[in-house]
């Protein structure tokens, strides 16, 4: 396997898993919200789809997005699949539940007096959304590590509608298995490294910055 090639793979892992956690954010993130200040009939059910969503197989994931995509699919006319696009709408399906679960978990975890301080002194509703948003910044960082560590690591789904094609949709973690599947193992074992690599790079960035919003809070200097 050339640099070269090794390159594309990284690159297009990394745009792929990025854009899906980005999109699983602009969504997950208001629905939480929405969730958390909106009382409605059948909230607990929706609660517990989300929580359940958590743990989704990504292989299912990957079934309903090829179902879905394929030529015969109910927008098979969109010709998404073994196509990038439909890898990131299916790491979106794994990341959007992990985004909004875990942050409206966060804003559980809020203070409901600073809430109430803050609607007393006249506080709007956008607001309290910031008010919001805020105090629970850290555990919102904690969902972005954890949908993004899913979806970067995952196999089922992106094998199942990107098709592995080379040069186009193959990944580090269907290389992986491309390399294994072939004995490949010294291939297999480089690419598990850079795997490992960009993970950690990209999950120590967003770790120290929960740390550094953890320690500003508590008034301690970070060194």
């Amino acid at each position: 396997m050339s640099l070269s090639e090794i390159v594309q793979i990284t690159w297009l892992s990394l745009a792929v898993s990025g854009s899906a956690t980005v999109l699983a954010l602009l969504v997950g993130l208001p629905a939480a919200i929405l969730l958390y200040f909106k009382n409605f009939s059948g909230k607990r059910l929706v609660v517990a789809l989300i929580n359940t969503g958590m743990g989704l197989p990504p292989v299912v994931v990957g079934l309903f997005v090829a179902v879905f995509f394929w030529r015969n699919g109910l927008l098979g006319f969109l010709q998404l699949m073994y196509t990038p696009a439909a890898m990131v709408i299916a790491q979106f399906i794994i990341a959007l539940p992990v985004v909004a679960g875990l942050s409206l978990a966060a804003f559980e975890q809020v203070d409901s007096e600073l809430l109430l301080q803050a609607r007393a002194l006249g506080a709007s509703h956008w607001q309290m959304v910031g008010v919001l948003l805020r105090q629970s910044r850290m555990g919102q960082l904690a969902a972005v590590i954890a949908a993004f560590g899913g979806v970067i690591s995952e196999v089922g789904a992106v094998m199942m509608v990107g098709g592995n094609l080379k040069g186009y949709t193959r990944v580090l973690t269907t290389s992986i298995v491309q390399e294994t599947r072939m004995g490949n193992f010294h291939s297999a074992g480089y690419l598990a490294v850079i795997l490992l690599a960009l993970s950690f790079a990209v999950n120590w960035f967003l770790t120290t910055l929960q740390q550094k919003e953890d320690i500003k809070r508590k008034g301690w200097r970070w060194k």
